[in-house]
C-alpha cells in the first residue's frame, strides 16, 4: 500500500514538474524577442560590470603596465594606507561630502517640487515648453556646459555685468578664482542641468495617481496644495524613497565631469575632491593600484551607505528599495 502511494506520489510529482517545464519552454518561445532583448543585457552587464571585478586585486598589488595582474608584486594594505594617511585627505574628504550634500539636501527635493509645479499646470503647450527648457541642458556635456559657465563668470561675463548694473558689486569678481564661491557654482549648475530630467520620473509617477481621489478631494472642498501635500506626495512616496536611497548610496561620487572642467590652480582647495585628486595622483603619475584602492574604499563606503539608507527608509516608512 506504502510502495502503491509512493509510487503515485513520485508520478504526480513527475507531472507536475513536467508541466511546470513545458510551461517555462512555451512561454519562452511566446516571448523569445522579448528574452533576446533581456539576455543581451545580461551578458553587457557580465562583460562590462562582473568580469573587471577582477581587476579588484589590483588595489593589493604594486601593479605597471609592464606586468601582467597575475604577475604583478603583491603588497597587501599598502595602498590603502598610503591614502589613509595622505596630508591631502582631511580637505578632499572635506570638500567631497560638502558638495555632495549640498547636492543631496537642495538637489534632491527640487525636482520633486518642479515636478509637483508641473503637475498643477492647466495649459499642455505651457506645460510642454517648460518641461522641453528645463530638461535641454541634461543633454549638453559639461564641456559645453562648463564653457558656458566660464564665459558667464569671467570678469568681463554676464553675470559681472548684470550684478554691476544693478548695483550689487562695484567690481568685476572672478568667480572661479576664488574658493569661496565653488561650491555655489558647482551645486547651482548641476541643479541647472539635471533638474528638469530628474523631474521626469516624479511626472511620470505623478501620473499614476487615481483622478478619481483628486475628483473626491475636489468634492471635499480640498484646494491645489491640499490636494498635492495630502494625495500626491504620499502616492509618490514611494518612488521618493527609493531615489533617495540612490542618492545617498553615492554621494562620495562628485560628478568628475563637473569639476574637472570647473577646477583650477586658484580655487583648488575647494575643488579638490576625491575623483579628481586620484586622477591627478593616481592615473596621471601612473600609480594604477592606488587608484583601484581607493576606487574599492569608495565602493565599500557607497555599499554601507546603501544598506544604511535603506534600513532606515525601511523602518520609518515601511518603503525599500530590497
Amino acid at each position: 500500500m506504502s510502495s502503491h502511494v509512493s509510487d503515485q506520489h513520485q508520478s504526480t510529482s513527475k507531472a507536475a514538474g513536467q508541466t511546470w517545464g513545458s510551461g517555462i519552454v512555451r512561454r519562452l518561445k511566446q516571448q523569445k524577442l522579448l528574452q533576446m532583448m533581456a539576455l543581451s543585457g545580461i551578458v553587457w552587464l557580465i562583460i562590462f560590470h562582473y568580469v573587471p571585478m577582477y581587476g579588484i586585486i589590483i588595489a593589493f598589488k604594486e601593479y605597471d603596465i609592464i606586468y601582467s595582474i597575475g604577475d604583478a608584486p603583491w603588497v597587501g594594505w599598502e595602498h590603502f594606507k598610503a591614502f589613509f594617511e595622505d596630508e591631502n585627505l582631511g580637505y578632499v574628504i572635506k570638500n567631497t561630502f560638502g558638495m555632495s550634500l549640498l547636492k543631496l539636501l537642495i538637489g534632491f527635493p527640487l525636482p520633486i517640487l518642479f515636478a509637483l509645479c508641473l503637475n498643477e499646470l492647466r495649459s499642455i503647450r505651457f506645460k510642454k515648453a517648460v518641461q522641453t527648457i528645463s530638461y535641454l541642458p541634461h543633454f549638453l556635456s559639461w564641456v559645453i556646459l562648463g564653457g558656458i559657465l566660464t564665459t558667464w563668470l569671467a570678469d568681463i561675463g554676464i553675470v559681472n555685468k548684470m550684478l554691476m548694473a544693478l548695483g550689487f558689486i562695484n567690481e568685476p569678481i572672478s568667480y572661479l578664482a576664488e574658493p569661496g564661491y565653488f561650491w555655489t557654482i558647482v551645486v547651482s549648475s548641476n541643479i541647472w542641468k539635471e533638474l528638469g530630467w530628474s523631474a521626469i520620473i516624479y511626472l511620470a509617477a505623478i501620473t499614476g495617481v487615481s483622478p478619481e481621489l483628486y475628483e473626491s478631494a475636489t468634492i471635499d472642498g480640498a484646494g491645489r496644495f491640499q490636494k498635492m501635500f495630502y494625495i500626491t506626495l504620499p502616492m509618490i512616496k514611494g518612488t521618493i524613497t527609493i531615489l533617495f536611497i540612490l542618492a545617498v548610496s553615492g554621494i562620495l561620487n562628485s560628478n568628475f565631469d563637473q569639476i574637472f572642467i570647473l577646477k583650477n590652480q586658484l580655487n583648488e582647495s575647494a575643488s579638490n575632491v576625491i575623483d579628481t585628486y586620484v586622477y591627478q595622483v593616481g592615473i596621471s603619475q601612473g600609480r594604477y593600484s592606488y587608484a583601484t584602492a581607493v576606487g574599492l574604499v569608495k565602493s565599500v563606503i557607497a555599499f554601507i551607505l546603501l544598506i544604511g539608507a535603506n534600513t532606515i527608509t525601511k523602518k520609518i516608512n515601511n518603503t525599500s528599495l530590497f
